[in-house]
Parts: C-alpha cells; sequence; structure tokens
C-alpha cells in the first residue's frame, strides 16, 4: 500500500527526528511504500532564523533590535552547526515529499494521494502547543474513503483544555482506528465517548537494538554519565555530580547550551550521535522521553528527572508501564538505590508483548475492510 505518514518531523530534537525514521522505516520492512509528508507550518518553522527577535521588549525600535542581534548572532552563527547535523539525518534517513505543505488548506488543495495516511507519533496532540489545535495532525484533509490511523499520537498531558475538546472529538471520530503513545491518553479520549483507542509502543521500539546501531555507528569509549537536559536542571546537575563523585566517571552533555559542568560537550550533533552516545553511557541521566525510551532499549542505568513543563505523563506512563517507576526521581532520590544496577528482565519481557500488539494493530490498519479495498 502506499502510505503517508504526517508528525513533527523536522524540529530539530533528536526523539522527533528518531520517531518519525522509525515508524516510517518498520512500514517499509512490512512491505508499503511509505512517505513523510514534509508538513513545516509557519509555528514549526521558526528554528535557527539568524534575525529573529524572540522576546518581544527588545523589538520597540531599531536600537533595540540591534542591541538584540548584535548579543544573539554569535551564538546564533555557532547553532547553525547543530541545524547542519540534523539536516544531513532528514536527508539521508527520511523519505519526505517532494511538495512543501504549510496548512491544512495546502494538503487540501495539493494532496498527496494514498492507500492509508497515518498521524503520529510523539506530541502530535499536544494542545498545549499549535500542532495540537492544528487539524491537519489529526489527518482532517484525508478523504473519507481513505485508511485513516493515528500510530503513538501523544497528548503529552493528562487532560486538554474544555475550549478544544469539541473540535479534537469531532477529529478524531473522523479517524478509523486510534492508537495513542500512553494510557492517560485513552482516559483523555474515553472522557469524550470515544472508547476505540489502544495503547501502543513509541515507534523507536518497533526497531531492534540491531537496526538502530546501523543509524548510531559511531562508538564512545570510556565510562561516562550521559546527561540531556531541557530545563538547565539543579536536580540532574545535583545526581550527576554525585555519581561522577561515586564511581569516577566523567559527564558528557548532549544539550545545545546550557549545562556548564559537563567534561565534555556534544552541542551540535543529530540524531545518529545521539543514539550512540545513549548505547555506549554508563549511565543516562535526563528529563526526555526518549532518553528513557533508549535507556530501556539498550537496557542502560538510567534516572529520569520531570520536567518543568507539565508534560510528564510520558515519562510517567511509560516507566510504571515497563516496571521502572522508581528510575523517575525526585530531590528525595535514594542514592544507593539509584546506583544499583537496573533489572531490564521485568520490563523486556513486558515490553516485547507490546511490541507485539503494536505491530498487529499496525498490520490490522492495512488489512481492514477499508485497507482491503484499496489494494484489490
Amino acid at each position: 500500500m502506499k502510505v503517508y505518514t504526517i508528525t513533527c518531523h523536522d524540529v530539530y530534537n533528536h526523539g522527533a527526528s528518531l520517531q518519525a525514521y522509525a515508524l516510517m522505516k518498520y512500514l517499509m520492512k512490512c512491505g508499503h511504500d511509505v512517505e513523510i509528508i514534509d508538513y513545516k507550518p509557519n509555528y514549526l518553522s521558526n528554528h535557527y532564523k539568524l534575525l529573529s527577535i524572540d522576546n518581544p521588549k527588545w523589538a520597540k525600535s531599531v536600537f533595540t533590535k540591534f542591541i538584540y542581534l548584535t548579543l544573539k548572532l554569535p551564538g546564533r552563527l555557532q547553532g547553525l552547526r547543530r541545524k547542519k547535523s540534523f539536516d544531513k539525518f532528514t536527508t539521508t534517513y527520511l523519505r519526505l515529499t517532494n511538495f512543501h505543505y504549510y496548512s491544512n488548506e495546502d494538503l487540501k488543495k495539493n494532496l498527496p494521494i494514498a492507500d492509508a495516511y497515518i498521524c503520529g507519533s510523539d506530541q502530535i496532540w499536544n494542545s498545549s502547543f499549535e500542532n495540537g489545535k492544528d487539524p491537519a495532525f489529526y489527518l482532517n484533509f484525508a478523504p473519507e474513503d481513505k485508511v485513516k490511523a493515528s500510530y503513538a499520537a501523544s497528548f503529552a498531558t493528562d487532560s486538554i483544555s474544555p475550549e478544544i475538546t469539541p473540535v479534537v472529538k469531532k477529529n478524531l471520530e473522523r479517524l478509523d482506528e486510534i492508537s495513542v503513545r500512553e494510557k492517560s491518553g485513552i482516559k483523555i479520549i474515553g472522557s469524550m465517548g470515544i472508547s476505540r483507542a489502544v495503547n501502543v509502543v513509541d515507534p523507536t521500539l518497533l526497531l531492534t537494538r540491531e537496526e538502530w546501531n546501523k543509524i548510531g555507528n559511531q562508538k564512545f569509549n570510556g565510562n561516562y554519565i550521559l546527561i540531556y537536559d531541557f530545563d538547565n536542571s539543579n536536580l540532574i546537575k545535583k545526581v550527576a555530580m554525585d555519581i561522577a563523585k561515586e564511581k569516577g566517571y566523567q559527564i558528557y552533555s548532549i544539550n545545545p547550551g546550557n549545562i556548564k559542568y559537563a567534561d565534555k560537550y556534544f552541542k551540535y550533533v543529530g540524531p545518529d550521535t545521539f543514539i550512540s552516545l545513549i548505547r555506549d553511557a554508563a549511565f543516562v541521566i535526563s528529563n526526555s522521553y526518549h532518553a528513557a525510551v533508549f535507556s530501556v532499549l539498550y537496557r542502560k542505568n538510567f534516572a529520569i528527572i520531570n520536567r518543568n513543563e507539565s508534560i510528564n505523563t510520558r515519562m510517567r506512563d511509560f516507566l510504571i508501564e515497563m516496571k521502572l517507576g522508581d528510575r523517575l526521581i525526585d530531590e528525595n532520590y535514594d542514592s544507593g538505590k539509584l546506583l544499583s544496577k537496573v533489572n531490564h528482565g521485568e520490563s523486556e519481557k513486558i515490553l516485547q508483548e507490546k511490541i507485539v500488539f503494536s505491530k498487529e494493530y499496525l498490520k490490522d490498519i492495512m488489512i481492514s475492510e477499508r485497507g482491503m479495498r484499496k489494494v484489490l
């Protein structure tokens, strides 16, 4: 079947790029002809703009704009190195449509013709951001007579605002099949009177360690703690420094900025290096969902800390389901317990069962009555 997926594939975030690749790659392994819709509305296209004024108070006059850009430009020019690494990953690994789409109306006017359309994964339905309110991420543009399904879509929160609920419900009701990444997402959808949503794994877990090793083909030697921190968290710093002192490990940071206490910095690398760094780390500390996922996939010792933003259901639901809830820590963490080796035996068994279910879900989409009608 010809399949188009739509997700936030090009937002210069390691997890976003990797999940987009994984769903595409898995469906291709199943024999389908798959492309990712190159959907980049304005609100997802503001990365690495050299002359943008991000703080309104600096946009009051030509003089304040000049001061702002003078201060920001050196760092932004350096940041283009990171953009280049992500762009290389996108060019090398993602099969994108030739046409660039900027709105749901663009998609309707120049519809990419397919047998099936799949929205997901990642935070495409997070209504704290514009993408969660964008009808394109609910496949609003897809024709009624085509297969329309979500795969591992995430709301990223425990609830959505009453103001947006009717629109979300209307769009979800058009989908033939609904799957979400977190069990909390099933509760959100259930509260709308829709009872057919199921819980599946993040698409990165549809691929094996061996398959990911082909992407993450760099090798990092030595014992190190990998830090991936969106908040410049004092708790992450404390945990990292404590473990480094206790075990004699170095600290590596994959953040583009902010972290000042690491021994080595990987500010400008792409998703392929992200995989390699997690795989070869002695310990991973992060507030990233995909850092948690790849830590479990590679059976690492790790600790996850909540984000300042209220989007922590992702890590919580995943770790609890994997029977690894004790790896989500706060200020009262137990150092001894944290340093004990993580027992991945039970979590791997649970994960394999979830992966089987998730693959069956994708198979069922394609052999559904509507899907079969397209290939016969």
